[in-house]
This record gives structure tokens, C-alpha cells and sequence, in this order.
């Protein structure tokens, strides 16, 4: 599975082994997982349905694959997403700075918008990042609900890394 070929998509079925959290002010989480690499056919339109298999357990997984062009508007709807969260991000910081550093007359109350800035703020600090990662996590193959003993695992695309040699 070196190279990918046209119309499949590479997904690792985790088998999830220990799932720890520990710490009460410092949380700290710890997952350990085995994983098998599959590459799965994807469907000319449409969604189509496959099963896959963990080599830990044995459990049969149903996945959801989605046609490429699908997949493809997925992921720049959540890029869309991520930048116009910036956008407001910025244009919501630089608006409550200016109007929260001004010196109003006594009695008088601040701008409407100067509260829904602040929101927009938080709201989107923690949105941008959810679309961006979204993005960058998704390849258009998703594992449908699963009954109790499937529940400890995940189907995750695979990320390939390139060794270089140093040499051009």
C-alpha cells in the first residue's frame, strides 16, 4: 500500500486497547491502539457501504464511503468554514478592543454589538480550530453506529510519511 490508486481511499481500522485519563487539575489522556491498514474502493457517485474486519477481534465494522467529489466538498466547506472563522475571529477582537478601550460619558451605555463581539470571540476561538482539524481528519469514509462491543474502535485515514534522504 505504498502508492495510492485512483478511485480507493486508505483507512486504518483502530482496535482501541486502553483508553486512560489521569490527573484532576492537569488532565492527562493516554490511548493505546493496534490498527490495520485497508484500502477501500470508492463508489463512482453516491454513498455506498462496506464491511471491514479487525484483525484484533474479529468484529465486523460498517463503514460509509462517499464518491471523491463528495468527499472533496466536504473538506473545502470545512476549510470555508475555518477561514471565515478567522475572519470574524479578528474583525470581533480588533472591534471589542477598540470600543472597550473607549471612555464614555457618565450614564451613558456601550455599543449593542460590543456583547455579541465577545461571544463572537469565544465562539469562534473554538470553532475555527474544530473546522480546520475537521478538514484535515476527514477522507470521506465514516464508521456507522456501532453496537456495544464495536464501540472500542475508529476508522481513521492514513497518513503517510515521506523519509527524506538528503539527497536532490
Amino acid at each position: 500500500m505504498n502508492r495510492p490508486i485512483p478511485g480507493t481511499v486508505e483507512v486504518a481500522v483502530r482496535h482501541i486497547l486502553s483508553d486512560r485519563t489521569t490527573g484532576i487539575f492537569m488532565r492527562t489522556r493516554k490511548v493505546a491502539w493496534r490498527d490495520t491498514d485497508y484500502r477501500v474502493r470508492r463508489p463512482a457517485t453516491g454513498k455506498q457501504s462496506v464491511e471491514l474486519i479487525c484483525s484484533v477481534c474479529e468484529a465486523s465494522l460498517l463503514a460509509e464511503v462517499t464518491d471523491e467529489a463528495r468527499a472533496r466538498r466536504r473538506s473545502a466547506v470545512h476549510l470555508i468554514l475555518a477561514v471565515l472563522c478567522a475572519v470574524v475571529f479578528v474583525a470581533s477582537l480588533v472591534y471589542a478592543i477598540h470600543v472597550g478601550g473607549q471612555v464614555r460619558p457618565e450614564g451613558e451605555s456601550g455599543p449593542a454589538l460590543f456583547p455579541v463581539s465577545i461571544v463572537a470571540i469565544f465562539v469562534t476561538f473554538v470553532a475555527g480550530p474544530l473546522f480546520y482539524l475537521r478538514r484535515s481528519g476527514s477522507n470521506g469514509v465514516t464508521m456507522l453506529d456501532a453496537p456495544k462491543p464495536r464501540r472500542a474502535h475508529a476508522i481513521v485515514p492514513v497518513r503517510r510519511t515521506v523519509v527524506s534522504t538528503g539527497r536532490p
